[in-house]
């Protein structure tokens, strides 16, 4: 399997952190919107020091699916599986956060 916290209002993102987790949400909402296929998609396109793995409720039901960069503190919503290897290589590689992507609640400046 690959490698892959809550939130600031930043989205800004050291160019090289070590030890970075992704978590997917894999509750009954997040579920139900496709979440399984995301946790899939990250699992094909590992990432040195990033450690990916499934999660419990990350309580945002309904902005799903839920994707949460530790320990950038970078929130992503609705995460389909075809934008997993954007934020793949944009973020977890290139170490800028994928502003479109951004969850509004916890990002406001985009």
């Amino acid at each position: 399997m690959s490698n892959i916290g809550k939130s600031s209002n930043s989205a800004e993102i050291s160019p090289r952190v070590a030890a970075r987790c992704v978590r997917v949400c894999q509750n009954r909402t997040c579920k139900k919107q496709g979440a399984s296929k995301v946790l899939e998609a990250f699992a094909t396109l590992p990432v040195a020091d990033v450690t990916v793995t499934g999660s419990s409720c990350l309580g945002q039901c309904g902005h799903g699916p839920m994707v949460l960069v530790l320990p950038d503190m970078v929130w992503y919503c609705g995460v389909k599986p075809n934008e997993v290897p954007l934020v793949v290589k944009q973020h977890l590689s290139g170490g800028e956060c994928v502003k479109k992507m951004l969850y509004y609640r916890f990002h406001t400046e985009k």
